[in-house]
């Protein structure tokens, strides 16, 4: 009978999690194909999919493929790894309000990647390998101030431990930044709240490897998590070594993080509303919590791109504001639910 109720579950679970898929993967295209043809200049959608296809006028064929089309593909390779990222932290750490930006691991990222461009760093390359280095120290600063303080990693004191380790990385940034001229500053301020404005197909390819290696790590690691989700007794019974697959997936999830950051700049709360969704939407288990968190993760941020460089055009806003109206008021809805 527990083989049976087993497979009745694991057949219920897949029958909602198809059309979900499904609905997202539509959900997605559709946003795509508007991000293509919406903008400062509106296309017909004929002539999006003639220019996707190298023909048509060349000036179409410019805007679309030069400009929009890498835009488009990293907003969505940024909200996926941002979702999966916050997915498995959430699974890691058992407390679904964990995700990269409270958690001071996007802050990290930044200080990173910032202090490489004042150092002369200009490579994409060496920045990104600088908010790798950021995070993994924001990381290792967060799981030890709250150990220090709660004596135990607990969910207030992670919270507040993120907190305070992200309000260091901004001092960090705003020092680091106070002596650029006006308008490296004013970029660089921009960059901080979020923008793939300047996206281009190199920048695309590798936001994509990242995604393809941590992403895919992450993946590869979904039934670790699923145990590590039964608290850490339970899992060390099974014989779970917790503390080792906690460090490597924390380590993963934060790396996936800064590739986002060193992509987009600091875009926050996406990780924590799209895992809530993906369990909403009946994903029990990682893996295909993950997969679902990837695909609506890449359409919401699509869907906050388009708005933030239509709501007032011509002025673009940041993508980070955007992501924050829809997160804060997700976020204060979760904590008052736990509390």
């Amino acid at each position: 009978m527990t083989n049976k109720g087993a497979a009745r579950n694991a057949a219920s679970a897949r029958s909602t999690l198809v059309p979900a898929m499904v609905a997202g993967l539509a959900a997605l295209a559709v946003l795509c194909v508007l991000a293509l043809a919406i903008g400062s200049v509106s296309l017909p959608l004929q002539d999006v999919v003639s220019a996707l296809g190298g023909s048509g006028d060349a000036t179409v064929v410019s805007i679309v493929r030069d400009s929009r089309a890498p835009r488009v593909l990293l907003a969505a390779l940024v909200g996926a790894g941002l979702s999966m990222s916050g997915g498995a932290l959430q699974g890691t750490l058992r407390n679904p309000l964990a995700e990269p930006y409270l958690l001071g691991v996007s802050g990290g990222a930044a200080v990173g990647a910032v202090l490489a461009s004042a150092f002369g760093i200009g490579s994409a390359f060496g920045v990104t390998m600088a908010a790798f280095a950021g995070a993994a120290f924001a990381t290792l600063s967060v799981s030890l101030i709250a150990r220090v303080v709660g004596g135990r990693t607990d969910t207030r004191m992670l919270l507040m431990a993120g907190v305070v380790v992200g309000a260091f990385a901004n001092a960090v940034i705003i020092v680091a930044l106070s002596g650029l001229p006006a308008d490296s500053l004013r970029g660089a301020l921009w960059w901080m709240m979020g923008s793939v404005h300047d996206a281009s197909w190199a920048g695309v390819g590798r936001m994509g490897a990242a995604l393809a290696v941590f992403g895919g790590a992450l993946l590869w690691l979904a039934r670790e998590l699923d145990v590590l989700a039964l608290g850490e007794e339970p899992a060390a019974a099974l014989g779970a070594n917790v503390d080792r697959t906690s460090r490597q997936i924390f380590l993963l999830a934060s790396f996936l993080a800064a590739a986002t950051v060193a992509a987009a700049g600091l875009v926050g709360f996406v990780g924590l509303v799209v895992p809530n969704i993906a369990r909403a939407l009946g994903a029990r288990s990682h893996r295909p919590m993950m997969l679902l968190s990837a695909v609506y993760g890449a359409a919401l941020l699509v869907f906050a791109d388009l708005l933030a460089r239509t709501v007032r055009s011509p002025t673009q806003l940041p993508l980070g504001a955007i992501t924050a109206l829809i997160g804060v008021p997700f976020f204060l809805a979760r904590l008052r639910k736990l509390t």
